[in-house]
Formats: C-alpha cells, structure tokens, sequence
C-alpha cells in the first residue's frame, strides 16, 4: 500500500523536465494503465496462493514448472525487489519526515540507516511480536488517505481547491509541451515514465511468499487479503494522482517536499485544523513507508531459504535463530539495503529506476 504514496511524484519526475505543465495531463491515464498491470498482478497471484499455499510464490512455481535455473530468474528478480523495497521504503519515509520538518533534510542519510537497523531489530525479536506493532500505521495510513482524498474530491466538486505557485526555487525545470497524443513526449518518455509508477505494484508478490503467516484456512484468507490491498492501493493511487494533476503538485529537485505532502498542504489549507491533518498525514505516510520494509523482512529471508536449500546461496540462510526467524537472512537484507542508501544519498528517484533489474 505504501508505494501508493511515492507513484504519482515519480511518473511526474519524468513527464515535467520533458513536457512541463502537460504531464498534469498524463498522469492520469498513466496511472489508470498502472492500474490495469496491478489487476492482472492479482489475478495472477491468486492463482498462485490457492495452488501453492506452502509460500514462495514465483520462486516456486516457477521452480515446478520450468526447472531449477529458470526459477533463479523469478527468485533473484525477488530478492533484488526486496532488497530495494527496504531501501526504497525508508528514504521515502524520510523524506516524509523532511517534508513536515524540512530542518531534517540535509540527515536524511543517518536517519534512513537509522530505520533499517530499527526494524531488522523488530524482525530478529520474532514475527509475532512485530506484526502486532505494524498493523496499526497502517490503518492510520488509509485512514490519513481516506481523510485526504475525501476533502480533496469535495474542494474539487465545490470549488476552492488551491493550485500550487509554479517556478518555485528546488521545483524541476518544466519542459514545454508539444504536438501528438503525448504532447510532445516521444514513446520512450512516457514508458520511461509508466516503468516508473510501476514502483506502486512492488510488493504485490508478497503475500504469494508468506501465505503460512494467515490464520487458517491460510489459502483463502491470504486471497481475500490480496484482493482488500490491490482494491485499496488502486483506489489511493489514482486518487493521489487525480489531485496532484488538479493541483499542479510539480517534484523538488532534492525530493522535498514530496508531492503527497504539497497535495496535503494544498487539499487542507492553512487553518489550525488543516494544520493537524498535514502532519497527521505526513506521521502516517512517514510510519507506512517505514514500514514497509518490513514487507521485504518477512520474505526475504524465507526466499533466500528456499534458493539455499536449492544450494544456490549459502547454506546458513536456512539456519533459524533462537526467536525461529531467519536471522542470517534478515541481517543480510539489512547490509544490503544500507549499502544502496549510502550508495544513493538515500534519494528515491535515484532508487527507483534500479526496480527495472
């Protein structure tokens, strides 16, 4: 669900240096053909989940179905996701922190380590207990967005919803626009940008690798899970992009603010109520985002199990700890993902284009 919240700005990263107040224009159908991607995603997955409900998903259908070496493909284009998702997540979560107190920004990198290391200690202490501590930002996250997309859809039937003051200083150069059906953009612009948003449907995987952590019967209620999130994240994607195009919520050259919260600002006003509900959705924004690496904590190292049982990675990623977790494999993800945030200077639209490997 997370991802829905960082989509949009990158769909527009690309689109605005190109074809500047045009891609408000775009972004829109691009989502909505995202949104077709993400039906099929579901679709798919549950196939998977009702025929193989022993977890590991791609991996090991592909696995039964094509042989060892094809489902090398499958794994380590899952693997690479998770490691990336991690990273991913927390810089985005800390330039929704960034966003709310911009004093922030210049210890992004410190902070987003900080995260990781945060949440590979909640994992190592065992599933059951960080479950129960990641459920709730989720609600308060759909809840924030619900908030959000109900007032912003009203100001936009009834008038008076704010537009943001173009040419800002740190906002990306605007292109101009031209003639065509993509005023102007060529083909590999505008799939450039649609590979970008794909970032929203990472994740979707998940829940085909971890259908034994659902209450029986595991098969059926991990679908209907699948179903719930693929609804709402659909429903939070195209609304964040809706807006952000009525808006004109146009990216910083630094990531901050983001376009959620430029939307959050502009959607709630300047009163003290509308100041409450910014930063309660930047909280959330910021605790979802976060948290989402968990995602990534949960499966990678059920994943890495599975190829090292295979003998294509080192035997102690099958080793349990003393919690019963993958402790091997949970460390290993951490060290993965902190080496891209330092790589990357903890900057999203730096991250993203790695999810094409």
């Amino acid at each position: 669900l997370s991802s829905s919240a960082y989509a949009t700005e990158e769909i527009l990263r690309v689109l605005i240096p190109v074809i500047g107040l045009a891609a408000f224009s775009l972004v829109v159908p691009l989502t909505v053909a995202m949104l077709v991607v993400l039906g099929f995603l579901i679709l798919s997955y549950r196939q998977t989940i009702k025929a193989y409900p022993s977890a590991g998903g791609a991996y090991i259908v592909t696995r039964d179905n094509f042989g060892l070496l094809p489902a090398q493909v499958a794994g380590d284009a899952l693997l690479t996701d998770y490691i990336l998702t991690v990273a991913v997540s927390v810089a985005a979560g800390t330039a929704a922190l960034s966003s709310a107190f911009p004093v922030l920004a210049p210890y992004a990198v410190p902070i987003s380590v900080a995260f990781i290391v945060l949440i590979a200690f909640g994992n190592l202490r065992g599933v059951r207990e960080s479950g129960k501590v990641f459920s709730v930002p989720t609600y308060f996250f759909i809840a924030n967005m619900a908030v959000l997309l109900g007032v912003g859809f009203f100001k936009m039937a009834f008038g008076g919803l704010a537009q943001e003051t173009l040419g800002q200083p740190g906002m990306l150069q605007a292109g101009s626009a031209g003639n065509g059906i993509f005023y102007g953009a060529t083909l590999f612009v505008v799939l450039h940008a649609f590979a970008s948003g794909g970032a929203a449907v990472t994740g979707v995987e998940a829940i085909s690798n971890g259908v034994p952590a659902f209450k029986e019967p595991a098969w059926k209620n991990a679908r209907s899970t699948l179903v719930v999130m693929g609804v709402a994240l659909g429903i939070m994607f195209l609304g964040l992009s809706v807006l952000a195009s009525k808006v004109h919520a146009v990216p910083y050259e630094e990531g901050t603010p983001t376009v959620i919260s430029q939307v959050g600002e502009l959607v709630y006003g300047t009163s003290t109520l509308g100041h409450v509900l910014f930063y309660a959705l930047q909280a959330g924004t910021m605790l979802i985002l976060v948290l989402a690496a968990n995602t990534s904590f949960a499966d990678f190292p059920r994943l890495a199990s599975f190829h090292a049982g295979d003998n294509f990675m080192p035997r102690q990623l099958t080793k349990r700890g003393h919690r019963l977790v993958f402790s091997n494999g949970i460390i290993a993800l951490s060290i993965s993902a902190i080496v891209l945030v330092l790589v990357t200077g903890a900057k999203v639209d730096r991250l993203i284009p790695l999810y094409a490997i």
